[in-house]
């Protein structure tokens, strides 16, 4: 995939610099692999601690011999958009200013025609090489934050020298970590952690090309737990033969169009997310300290403007009522809604009390929001895995990283209705979840994975009409083929 381009000159969207893709063996012999490559991918996640990538080879003079490829050598490169300087715009791999990438598996290898071999490399950041051969084994008092710091630089764990941005957390605990690889024990630690200046309970800690970070949902959407983070990047979607001439950038138009959209998943599964306790949940918290036990029940409505939601504008009472559901009755009672059965997930959480000399429970806060804080974090992480899910591809552009908030426009599907109002369910703003830089030949695109957990407009609450059975269902003997009346012979209730 040779391409030559002045690093400031953009002919078209898509465009991108790739001077070369070293392979640098055991012995510091190296290879460029750019005019043997036929795809190149590179991926990026919330969900996800480390970059990984692939590099597609065809080969007809035995590289792989040639070099003594074992899987334990280096992918060096920079790809970026034409017209980015900044660092943090650049997907740095290179030996000079970067951090050249681990191979650690090579596969596929097979004979595509005579004399010429086609194979896969597969690539990793330093960190995730160094979090499966060292293990963390230590007690920290310290701020959540803090502790995630001293496992990402200690020289016996992670030792990153890359930069890992933070927000600071609300709570402290002491905590000892038993034998875990450093990626476990930082995962531990973020499911606890609580944002200084927002609500809300658990963090993400992840790479991209840029950086390390540890963070909450809340700061992709905010700065500073109150302010609106202005979107990254708009995108939208329009029919193809919608023409609009008064389009003056054609390629900042081109960047900002989509290619193609699917929604993955979206939050009207009421059955899965009920089951999975995102609606309601009652945790039952047993305290091994003075062996009592405590029950808290999480209500979605109730407890949803307290949180931060992607379709965020800085006004509560606007806000407010954007929860993805409706709070409408569901049932023939008329009364209840999604979120007024906690019993639809049942947690037992054992917490205790002076177990480091502190009167604190898991949170590292008072023990008895133990529950409280277990229920807000299955249901914020249920909102964003199993909330709207959304899949674009669009022209690469190497500024954009996982956690950027983005805005997302859906054209009308009649290209003559240019006024109509656009989907202010399925549009609006997300959060990109997952990236995949895919460089074949001569063009470059993203696709990206993005997810919401509000909708724009709204949602007005509704009397369903429902016709109201009234008494109990009808019973009858299977043999006496007679109805019967209703009895509780045989069952104990208690009150």
């Amino acid at each position: 995939m040779p391409v030559y381009k002045h690093p400031d000159t953009i002919d078209k969207a898509g465009d991108f610099n790739l001077v070369h893709i070293d392979l640098i063996n055991h012995n510091g012999d190296v290879i460029d692999l750019k005019f043997i490559v036929i795809e190149l991918n590179v991926y990026e996640s919330i969900y996800k601690s480390a970059v990984t990538g692939t590099v597609v080879i065809t080969d007809s003079r035995n590289q792989i011999g040639r070099l003594e490829v074992q899987g334990i050598e280096r992918i060096a490169f920079k790809l970026s958009t034409p017209g980015t300087h900044e660092k943090d715009h650049v997907l740095d791999a290179s030996v000079e200013t970067g951090e050249p990438f681990h191979v650690y598996k090579i596969t596929d290898r097979k004979q595509v025609s005579q004399g010429m071999l086609s194979y896969t490399l597969h690539f990793a950041s330093r960190e995730f090489m160094r979090n499966i051969r060292t293990k963390v084994s230590q007690a920290y008092l310290n701020r959540l934050d803090g502790i995630v710091q001293s496992i990402f630089t200690d020289k016996s764990y992670l030792d990153s020298r890359k930069k890992l941005k933070y927000e600071p957390c609300g709570n402290s605990d002491k905590i000892v970590i038993p034998n875990l690889r450093p990626f476990d024990a930082i995962q531990m630690i973020a499911n606890k952690a609580m944002p200084e200046k927002s609500k809300g309970t658990g963090y993400f800690f992840y790479e991209t090309t840029k950086c390390f970070y540890f963070r909450s949902w809340e700061s992709m959407i905010t700065t500073q737990g109150t302010k609106k983070r202005k979107p990254k990047q708009e995108f939208y979607y329009m029919p193809l033969k919608f023409k609009d001439d008064t389009i003056e950038d054609e390629i900042g138009h081109n960047f900002k169009s989509v290619q193609s959209y699917r929604f993955i998943n979206n939050f009207h599964d009421v059955a899965a997310n009920t089951a999975l306790g995102t609606y309601g949940h009652r945790v039952i918290t047993h305290n091994l300290f003075d062996k009592s036990y405590n029950v808290k029940d999480y209500n979605y409505h109730n407890q949803y403007g307290e949180t931060i939601h992607t379709d965020y504008t800085g006004v509560k009472d606007v806000d407010a009522g954007k929860a993805a559901v409706v709070a409408s009755p569901v049932d023939y009672d008329n009364l209840n809604g999604v979120s007024d059965f906690p019993e639809s997930r049942t947690s037992l959480q054992s917490t205790t009390q002076f177990l480091h000399t502190s009167a604190s429970g898991a949170y590292g806060i008072d023990v008895e929001q133990d529950g409280v804080k277990r229920g807000e974090r299955i249901s914020q992480q249920n909102q964003i895995l199993h909330g709207t899910t959304l899949k674009l591809v669009v022209k690469g552009q190497s500024y954009l990283e996982p956690g950027d908030l983005i805005e997302f426009r859906i054209r009308p599907i009649d290209a003559d209705k240019v006024d109509s109002e656009e989907d202010h369910r399925y549009g609006g703003q997300y959060v990109i979840t997952k990236i995949r830089h895919q460089v074949t030949d001569d063009t470059y695109t993203m696709v990206l994975e993005c997810a919401k957990d509000s909708v724009v407009n709204p949602t007005q609450i509704g009397e369903p009409k429902h016709k109201i059975t009234q008494g109990v269902g009808e019973l009858y003997d299977l043999y006496g083929g007679e109805n019967v009346e209703p009895t509780n012979k045989g069952a104990l209730r208690h009150n």
